[in-house]
């Protein structure tokens, strides 16, 4: 009996950079459904045979043309239901980059801005408790 999973991978990042004593966070609007027009983690899905740091690297550059060659596992995300679409486990990335990087929102991404994390937008899926985690790392 063959099994074949129903369940999809993708990539998060959480791209942070400090501008005078206040912590920025990279977020994209959404093109697509589900949640278009919302506020997300750059970020997509794994392709077949694909390693998940190049994903991750690959992804971040199709949306925002930021390349980042530090980016580290924060950890996993698959609670169900987390995405409309279908049961999708998350794998998610962090770094810091300079105060200088900007970025230009391409591929899905409608815009790019970059947010102060004490007021952040309404965010799609389960962005928010990614975001808080890697605060959490990055204060430890």
């Amino acid at each position: 009996m063959t099994y074949i999973s129903k369940t999809f991978v993708t990539v998060d990042i959480v791209l942070f950079k400090e501008e005078i004593n206040q912590k920025r966070i990279l977020l994209i609007k959404r093109k697509n459904e589900p949640f278009r027009d919302k506020w997300a983690l750059p970020g997509g899905f794994v392709d077949e045979n694909e390693d998940l740091l190049v994903a991750a690297k690959r992804e971040l550059v199709e949306e925002t043309s930021i390349v980042c060659d530090s980016l580290e596992q924060l950890g996993a995300y698959g609670r169900p239901f987390r995405d409309p679409r279908s049961h999708v486990v998350s794998i998610a990335y962090l770094a810091t980059v300079d105060a200088n990087i900007v970025g230009v929102a391409a591929d899905d991404a409608k815009e790019l801005a970059w947010f102060d994390i004490a007021n952040l937008p309404e965010l799609a899926f389960d962005h928010a408790h990614i975001i808080v985690d890697a605060i959490k790392k990055t204060k430890s």
